[in-house]
């Protein structure tokens, strides 16, 4: 597989290198609603303890999938940290499922089914030559779509105060907010083996679209399942009311973001170093405390 030389910078002058961190959470005392009085939104905030494990498996594994086809040494150590990164990102978030999983969201059945489904649409599917190679070019364009959002839902969880002033469970707060940030720290990596490997401008348009369409109602059908499932007597009756009052009031990010940053993504001069702050992205690591445990 040629390099198309539609490289948007070459990484022999970065400084910093992605890895893994070794993070401990302990879900022990985590209660159900874990944002005090807000349980449609902390049913948004489980979105990604349910579905995102099986994405970022099904990514980490297109990611290794691709490095033999990287020629470039600084973009292979990203790669491969990346990669270090999203499995432990699918070991903490599966930890928070297990526990919610023992005190009465039963979610086992539904967590089948999204892994099949990600297996079934973005798996390898056993193909060989030229359309093995075709198809790991569209799923990392897929891939590459998807960590635009997950970067840009990272960013609000880095830099929103609201959960914190609601008094969300400390453990929570911290496991959002670590993923958040490393998802703000490795938001370059799969656009740019993307770029490295194929870069093709039509590609990324389609794949881009075809994430955002992805995304949105498996957001959508997750949150709605988890609402549902929920036991408890307190939850309410109308989820989407809570959900647009929840958006309103900023206790979590607008499903407009699956529309507004798509266009962005899709400028020819777009470059995902522009989203965040890497500086607050590394602060916070720094002075996470599962990630100093």
């Amino acid at each position: 597989m040629a390099d198309t030389g539609a490289k948007t910078r070459s990484y022999q002058d970065e400084e910093h290198a992605i890895q893994a961190r070794d993070v401990h959470f302990d879900f022990s005392s985590v209660p159900l609603h874990y944002i005090p009085g807000e349980v449609l939104a902390t049913h948004v905030t489980n979105v990604m303890h349910l579905v995102l494990p099986e994405g970022e498996r099904a990514m980490a594994a297109c990611l290794a999938e691709a490095l033999p086809f990287i020629d470039d040494e600084r973009l292979r150590e990203e790669v491969t940290g990346f990669i270090g990164q999203e499995s432990m990102h699918a070991s903490s978030h599966e930890g928070a499922r297990r526990h919610l999983q023992d005190i009465g969201l039963d979610v086992e059945s539904y967590v089948e089914k999204i892994a099949w489904l990600i297996d079934r649409v973005l798996g390898d599917h056993g193909l060989s030559g030229r359309a093995k190679e075709e198809w790991l070019k569209e799923r990392l364009g897929m891939f590459a779509g998807m960590e635009h959002f997950t970067a840009v839902i990272g960013e609000w969880m880095l830099e929103s105060r609201r959960l914190e002033e609601l008094g969300m469970d400390p453990t929570m707060l911290d496991l959002v907010r670590w993923h958040g940030a490393e998802e703000v720290e490795h938001r370059n990596v799969v656009f740019d083996a993307y770029m490295h490997i194929d870069g093709g401008y039509a590609r990324r348009l389609r794949t881009g679209l075809l994430a955002s369409g992805m995304l949105l109602p498996l957001f959508v059908i997750s949150t709605a399942y988890l609402y549902r499932k929920d036991r408890s007597a307190d939850k309410g009756r109308f989820w989407g009311l809570q959900f647009v009052s929840a958006t309103a009031r900023g206790v979590i990010p607008s499903f407009t973001t699956f529309f507004t940053e798509m266009p962005r993504y899709l400028r020819p001069g777009f470059h995902p170093s522009q989203l965040g702050s890497m500086n607050n992205a590394l602060r916070y690591l720094a002075h996470s405390p599962a990630a100093r445990a």
